[in-house]
């Protein structure tokens, strides 16, 4: 079909036309970036910890009755934890229990630079450490696929300062470290101290909840933490995590009745802590989709509206084309071609404002890059609602009968 007829017929409409090219342009600017944004909260609610999260138990309180910072302390504090944990390990619904100073994904702040030289003159890498004892990375359930666990005899405790003899880390620093493959047996340096990595796991998230360029960059330190707010780590029997949550509860308190568990911390299993960490994604993520329903709503009500108008209008025109013998097919495809033709280019300045409001939200609210694929999602999506918008008013202006011509003169 001669699309130059149609482009002749736009031109006597050209307020109505602006009107919903610029309507399916800010609605594919705004459906882009929503899209993008819906995509970016999914791919975070489903980023892997790289723990076995099934029956994992995180615990978190304050140690009673404690107080001052001397070694006779620190002495009371880690034999506190050790009670804890054995009474933890003799349940019955309870597979394994260690003690930790951060949870992946949940909890943890401290970080720092690991390097292969003393004086960090050549490569570092930016790190997140897990202190803990020798049942940490099994009770985690992260993959070992080098090296081996810690011994018993190489767990310290104390404040928690980085400065271990031997680390387990995981594959994503020890491939920035090492890119040859050569890590495991490699003497590093944390923060100026050396240490020989005697373990490499498959993959164990940072605690930040951010993103980052190092979120897989972690480092399990033989080292119990002696603070007056602990943490530990439980590995529920198949199926029993509920049972173990009141066991462990029950045992805990035997053991001290004075320690405190108040609101945000206790003992909750990770599902239902990784649940309540997404709560805020899943609401954008839902607003999102609410906002994108919406404005292509409006958007395809607007195309039905206008293509509905100029039917009306174009009644007797469309009778006298049936008249000279045009299809009703015919019909059909004239109007499929004139809103792709109005859709086409509301797509392309939309594309174009996409670009621009993904670049004014990078600079303000620290927006990642709106990557093509969602721009190209919006120009399709526009292209096709466009033609299914159009769809009705259209096959209502091809059961036009020849007749209204003759009745119209």
């Amino acid at each position: 079909m001669n699309v130059y007829p149609i482009l002749v017929a736009l031109r006597r409409h050209k307020a109505s036309v602006l009107l919903i090219v610029l309507q399916i342009a800010l609605t594919l600017a705004i459906v882009a970036n929503a899209l993008f944004i819906i995509g970016h909260s999914i791919e975070r609610m489903r980023r892997t910890s790289g723990l076995d999260e099934d029956g994992l138990i995180f615990i978190f309180q304050k140690l009673p009755l404690v107080s001052g910072d001397d070694a006779t302390v620190i002495e009371k504090i880690d034999a506190m934890q050790r009670a804890d944990l054995q009474a933890i390990r003799n349940l019955s619904n309870v597979q394994d229990a260690a003690a930790t100073s951060g949870f992946p994904l949940l909890q943890g702040d401290e970080d720092g630079e690991i390097s292969l030289d003393a004086d960090r003159k050549g490569k570092f890498v930016h790190a997140a450490y897990y202190y803990g004892d020798e049942h940490l990375r099994e009770t985690f359930g992260a993959r070992l696929i080098a090296g081996r666990d810690f011994f018993a005899s190489e767990i310290g405790h104390g404040h928690g300062l980085p400065g271990s003899p031997v680390i387990i880390v995981s594959k994503s620093l020890a491939d920035q470290l090492c890119p040859g493959g050569n890590a495991l047996g490699q003497t590093v340096y944390q923060d100026g101290k050396p240490a020989t990595i005697v373990g490499i796991v498959e993959r164990l998230k940072t605690p930040s909840f951010d993103d980052s360029n190092w979120a897989d960059n972690s480092v399990i330190e033989p080292l119990r933490k002696d603070v007056f707010w602990t943490g530990y780590v439980v590995r529920a029997r198949s199926g029993r995590t509920d049972q173990a949550i009141r066991d462990i509860r029950k045992a805990l308190f035997a053991v001290n009745p004075m320690r405190h568990m108040p609101p945000g911390a206790g003992i909750h299993s990770f599902s239902e802590q990784r649940a309540g960490m997404y709560d805020e994604e899943r609401g954008v993520a839902l607003l999102m989709a609410v906002i994108c329903v919406i404005l292509l709503s409006v958007t395809a009500a607007g195309v039905v509206g206008l293509t509905s108008f100029w039917v009306g209008q174009r009644h007797r025109q469309i009778g006298v084309r049936r008249a000279l013998g045009a299809r009703k097919v015919d019909i059909l495809r004239y109007f499929q071609i004139e809103i792709l033709l109005i859709a086409g280019g509301g797509a392309v300045i939309g594309a174009l404002c996409a670009v621009g409001l993904n670049a004014w939200l990078m600079k303000h609210y620290e927006m990642m890059h709106l990557p093509l694929f969602y721009v190209a999602i919006g120009v399709l999506a526009m292209l096709v609602l466009g033609q299914v918008a159009v769809l009705v008013p259209a096959r209502r202006a091809s059961n036009v009968p020849p007749v209204v011509a003759t009745r119209s003169v």
